[in-house]
């Protein structure tokens, strides 16, 4: 309660009767009036003052009532106001949302992308739309048919769009299912209330067969007289207004087509099928923002053949090898040519016939040619070199259009009927030396053939045959003259082979006919007597290794060397034994000796040689010694913590010296004055051990041990100046 002003209240809609608030009188006034928009049911009791409704207000109905309130006196004079009384009216979810339509229908296209929204279905709600009560959400609850686990289609639950759904997309198609019945639910409250008002309505979706396909292969024939560009095909979007681009699958200089905006396809140039005959590549449909509508198409064309190539022989002149005994019938050899046209269609294929031969004798007509293959065939007889060594034949090959001429030349070759024939039997002999070197030719033989020169039945092959089972020998023919030259082809030795009786034979390399054989005309012999020649002797090894300890003693057996004589006769020094004496070598018997480091040995006429290798190995047999024979000097006065680097030498190998210690003897007060520190396997540092040091020089005796296998160890005597220093701190 409280006097009266104005004042605004809010009021939820529904609830019944109800008092919203008491004014107080205030004299002279003794009652209360009121006017505006009270709906019939809200009023102010005169005389108490209360403010109440008496009903239930409807927000759907009026949102907000204006109201006048007013004091009066006894004479029914305003005392105070009117005063403005505003009542607002809160809403509360008491509406269901509704569609707009009783049942929807809508079209996809098989192969629809997805997401793409194909219809949309819209809800309304009568409560407030500020308020969650007219937020609305979409769903599908059911599905009719639903093939696949996952849904065909979504909805977007804000906007109600319709799409289908990534597997819609790729599984929808009209010849399986041409209709779905989806069932889709409308909540208010956002759909996120467990008591919110839900609606739900039918949606018949209609799935027809995609307008965006790849045409069937497109043929096209090449060289066409057409004007170009030529419309070749046309492709649609599902998508209107969709963008057409074409992008090649192959990386050609050019592609020759193009697509307009209503998706025509033209081949914008003549097609040559010999460049290329076949085409492919993709046609895209993409949106205004550049974004793929639809999955690639490939477009497939093939260009068709036009006879619009000759043929062409593979041969500026094709030649061909007939031999004198080929039979009739027999084939001779194949005219080859191509046609570029396309193969295994009537524009290639090639037909032939002799158009003319020269010289025309025994017969004009001594060929026949296969029309379909060109194989060349013997008529009815065979050839005779005698009557003409070569024959000129011009073919005729032709496809349906066009002809072309192929010049053949056929050579009549000789048969091998006639054998190599020796000019003797009996080459008689060769006497040679046993070192003749390797290559000398030491024979020359000749044989003849009769066969046409310069052929493959008249060239002359001779071997041995019989006698060299080692290969000792081989025999090279000069093909101009036939004639065969027998040289040395391995080392010969008398005490193995001091007599060769050798047969040779001469062949050609084309066999003969088979009415021929070689016979004893073909083989000639000779005999190959090989002399004695002094060989010097021969050590078992070019090089004669071993060590020793560089102390051996004397006349101490280090090694044994051995050697023989090719010629089975005695060696002298056959045991020879070689000796150190100190660093010298000498050898215990007379008839060897060591000279420029080789073993010689002698036989009656000859001598050879062989290497010693003897490696003196080191012993620890020298003590090591101070490096340097200069004093080791310290400034005047000396301060005490000086220190000097002296280093250990030893001249025996490393592996005996590798460690040196180092110390004092304990004589002339050394250890009192000095100390010695190592500070690695060969250095040390000296130092004074105090200042009272006179200006003259002293002697250090100093220990070394190089620790060797035995040890050596030696006392120096080492010299240390203590003088005065220049500038440069050296003594002067």
């Amino acid at each position: 309660s409280g006097p009266l002003k104005a004042m605004d209240f809010s009021v939820q809609e529904g609830g019944g009767p109800r008092i919203l608030h008491q004014f107080t009188l205030e004299p002279p006034a003794v009652s209360f009036r009121m006017s505006g928009e009270k709906a019939g049911i809200i009023d102010i009791e005169p005389k108490t003052g209360i403010l109440y409704i008496n009903g239930s207000l409807d927000w759907e109905t009026k949102q907000v009532h204006k109201l006048q309130v007013e004091s009066l006196d006894e004479s029914g004079n305003v005392v105070n106001g009117p005063y403005a009384v505003t009542i607002n009216v809160e809403d509360i979810n008491d509406n269901p949302p509704e569609f707009d339509q009783p049942r929807y229908f809508g079209v996809v296209r098989q192969n629809s992308r997805p997401g793409k929204p194909f219809m949309y279905i819209h809800a309304t709600d009568r409560d407030d739309p500020t308020t969650p009560h007219a937020q609305l959400s979409y769903s599908i609850l059911h599905h009719f048919p639903k093939p696949y686990e996952e849904m065909l289609f979504q909805i977007d639950n804000v906007t109600g769009e319709i799409s289908p759904s990534r597997t819609g997309s790729y599984y929808l198609d009209p010849q399986k299912q041409d209709t779905f019945t989806l069932v889709v639910s409308v909540k208010d409250m956002a759909g996120k209330t467990a008591n919110a008002f839900t609606s739900s309505v039918d949606v018949i979706i209609s799935v027809m067969e995609s307008l965006w396909k790849a045409p069937p292969t497109i043929y096209i024939k090449e060289n066409s007289t057409q004007v170009h560009p030529v419309n070749i095909s046309r492709v649609q979007s599902n998508e209107p207004g969709a963008i057409y681009e074409l992008f090649e699958k192959e990386k050609l200089p050019r592609l020759p087509f193009s697509v307009s905006e209503n998706g025509v396809i033209y081949v914008t140039e003549p097609l040559d099928r010999e460049e290329k005959d076949t085409y492919t590549f993709f046609v895209v449909s993409k949106d205004n923002t550049g974004e793929l509508v639809d999955k690639p198409l490939q477009i497939h064309v093939i260009v068709e053949d036009i006879n619009d190539n000759p043929p062409v022989c593979q041969q500026d002149l094709t030649i061909v090898e007939v031999q004198e005994n080929e039979i009739g019938g027999s084939n001779i050899g194949t005219v080859l040519a191509t046609d570029a046209d396309e193969k295994n269609t009537l524009n290639s294929r090639l037909r032939f016939q002799i158009q003319s031969q020269e010289p025309g004798y025994p017969s004009n007509n001594l060929f026949y040619i296969q029309q379909d293959t060109g194989t060349l065939q013997l008529t009815g007889r065979s050839l005779n070199k005698r009557d003409s060594a070569k024959y000129f034949l011009k073919v005729l090959v032709t496809d349906s259009k066009y002809e072309t001429i192929c010049n053949v030349e056929v050579h009549v070759i000789d048969i091998n009927d006639q054998i190599p024939i020796f000019e003797k039997s009996d080459y008689d002999s060769v006497t040679v030396a046993e070192n003749i070197p390797i290559g000398t030719v030491i024979l020359e033989i000749q044989a003849t053939d009769g066969d046409e020169p310069d052929t493959g039945s008249s060239l002359i092959l001779y071997q041995v045959k019989e006698g060299d089972p080692n290969n000792t020998f081989i025999i090279e023919t000069d093909s101009e003259t036939n004639r065969g030259f027998v040289k040395i082809n391995k080392a010969l030795d008398f005490e193995t082979t001091p007599v060769y009786n050798l047969v040779i034979n001469a062949t050609n390399p084309e066999p003969l006919v088979s009415n021929v054989q070689y016979n004893s005309s073909s083989l000639t012999t000779f005999k190959v007597f090989v002399t004695n020649v002094e060989e010097p002797p021969v050590f078992l090894n070019p090089v004669y290794r071993t060590e020793v300890s560089e102390d051996i003693p004397v006349s101490t057996l280090v090694m044994t060397v051995k050697a023989y004589d090719p010629e089975g006769d005695s060696v002298q020094g056959k045991y020879a034994q070689c000796l150190a004496c100190g660093k010298i070598l000498f050898l215990q018997k007379s008839y060897l000796l060591v000279e420029g480091g080789c073993v010689v040995g002698y036989n009656a006429a000859q001598k050879s040689k062989a290497f010693l290798v003897l490696h003196l190995s080191d012993v620890n047999d020298n003590p090591p010694q101070i490096a340097t024979d200069y004093p080791t000097f310290f400034c005047y006065p000396v301060s005490g913590g000086e220190r000097a680097l002296i280093q250990a030498t030893d001249a025996d190998e490393q592996f005996f010296y590798s460690k040196f210690t180092f110390s004092l003897a304990d004589e002339m007060n050394a250890r009192n004055n000095w100390e010695i520190s190592k500070v690695n396997a060969t250095h040390a540092h000296l130092s004074p051990k105090h200042g009272n040091f006179e200006e003259k020089t002293y002697e250090v005796p100093i220990i070394l041990n190089d620790n060797g296998k035995p040890p050596l160890e030696n006392k120096v005597n080492h010299k240390v100046s203590i003088c005065k220093c220049s500038s440069e701190n050296s003594c002067f």
